[in-house]
């Protein structure tokens, strides 16, 4: 998505771990997809300086030389990287509000939005949700929105509910807003939600149209 001698922003495909001891990871991937930095501090390959759940898809930030990788990582500790996902949610969510449930016995904080509420015959209503992490802990938002009892649609680990075979989980890092390391100008970087977002919307609204038109 957006790629320089310090650094590259890249669209991470769901389904596939981002380091890890497996063969498929995109860290793997990067040499092979990524043109050499020519800087003097130009790491032997790309790291990613931060994670995505494998499931979860899209925006991913990675550092190409030292001085990319410490200043990026201290933006990060000093929370300074803002980021937002988009996910689909089980039920009607309602508004805006803050997440504060602990993770793991470590703060844990999420802003959320509703964005779209779309009836469902299987669950009444899915909810489009716009989730803006203040914090990184394992499987955050997923957790979160989970133990709100809104659990994300496609998510096996933390719901029993309504998986769609095929799709995967419906949780995807649309937008990075950081400062380059190199003299420190912003930057933001955006995708469009995936189009299965939108294919998913659409077809529990024609099934509710067909099943339940008197509503």
């Amino acid at each position: 998505i957006y790629e320089d001698s310090w650094l590259a922003v890249v669209n991470k495909p769901p389904g596939i771990p981002v380091s890890g001891n497996y063969v498929r990871t995109l860290e793997r991937a990067l040499p092979a997809n990524l043109t050499p930095s020519s800087l003097l501090d130009a790491l032997p390959c790309p790291r990613p300086v931060h994670r995505l759940d494998s499931p979860t898809q899209g925006l991913l930030l990675v550092a190409k030389n030292a001085r990319a990788q410490v200043a990026l990582g201290h933006q990060f500790e000093e929370k300074a990287i803002r980021k937002r996902y988009r996910a689909i949610c089980l039920g009607r969510l309602e508004g805006e509000g803050i997440l504060t449930d602990p993770i793991d016995g470590r703060s844990a904080t999420t802003r959320y939005q509703a964005v779209i509420h779309t009836p469902s015959v299987t669950t009444e209503w899915v909810t489009t949700v716009d989730l803006y992490p203040q914090t990184g802990r394992t499987h955050q938002l997923r957790r979160h929105l989970a133990d709100l009892g809104h659990p994300i649609l496609g998510d096996k680990q933390y719901t029993d509910g309504k998986v769609l075979r095929g799709k995967g989980l419906f949780l995807a890092a649309l937008a990075l807003a950081f400062h380059h390391p190199e003299d420190h100008r912003p930057l933001q970087v955006e995708l469009p939600e995936p189009a299965k977002f939108a294919s998913l919307r659409n077809r529990e609204q024609r099934r509710w149209n067909v099943l339940k038109p008197e509503q």
